[in-house]
């Protein structure tokens, strides 16, 4: 292999990094991506302006309380193409042949199966944990097998969020309310009536995540 082509290689191995971190972990400065990459801030911005002229990233300012404001880098909506889609356009395709066939209602008894049947799969890796940080540590480890990278992060009040920063449903969400719907029946169900769940960011409302917030009810 030519040291050409080992330098381009190294080149689409570092910003594919940059994208997934990116997505990881939100807006990110030259800064702080020069540390986690160990590289001078002149080659990441060189990585970064070429993923701009693909249509991947975009820079927006944030305010900071002393000096200027600091420019971050984000992903667009282009950049999902690498992270899975769940094969959104059968997806989509699917869900308008089935509104035609059987309407409104026999859609919503088929995302009624659907939604059963994750829940048994989701019981079963629950297996018999009763502690509610466990269970949603382990929702989160199904719900990133399956695309969403999911994750868990305690709150001062005591409160828990399930933090999910990719949607791969996401074009079958927009046309089929109901899989949104469902989904947040289906945490309630595996986690059980003890604790209250709610929908605190929304990615198709323009969210960056969808995240979930979990309170413990009261006795």
């Amino acid at each position: 292999m030519s040291r050409d082509q080992i330098k381009k290689d190294v080149s689409k191995s570092t910003r594919r990094g940059i994208i997934h971190l990116l997505k990881e972990r939100g807006g990110m400065d030259v800064v702080t991506l020069s540390s986690h990459f160990s590289l001078s801030g002149m080659a990441i911005r060189q990585h970064l302006n070429a993923l701009k002229e693909e249509g991947l990233v975009t820079h927006v300012e944030e305010a900071r309380p002393m000096g200027r404001p600091t420019k971050l880098w984000v992903l667009t909506q282009a950049a999902n193409r690498f992270f899975p889609n769940g094969y959104s356009d059968l997806s989509v395709s699917l869900i308008h042949s089935m509104k035609e066939a059987f309407g409104n209602e026999g859609l919503d008894k088929l995302l009624d199966i659907r939604n059963k049947k994750m829940q048994e799969q989701y019981l079963q890796h629950l297996g018999g944990t009763s502690d509610i940080r466990e269970k949603l540590e382990k929702l989160a480890e199904i719900r990133t097998i399956e695309g969403y990278m999911a994750e868990v992060k305690m709150q001062d009040d005591g409160s828990l969020l399930l933090i999910e920063k990719h949607c791969p449903i996401c074009e079958a969400a927009a046309v089929c309310t109901g899989l949104c719907k469902n989904e947040l029946h289906l945490f309630q169900t595996v986690l059980g009536n003890n604790v209250h769940i709610e929908r605190s960011e929304y990615i198709l409302a323009g969210g960056r995540n969808c995240i979930y917030t979990v309170r413990q009810n009261k006795p």
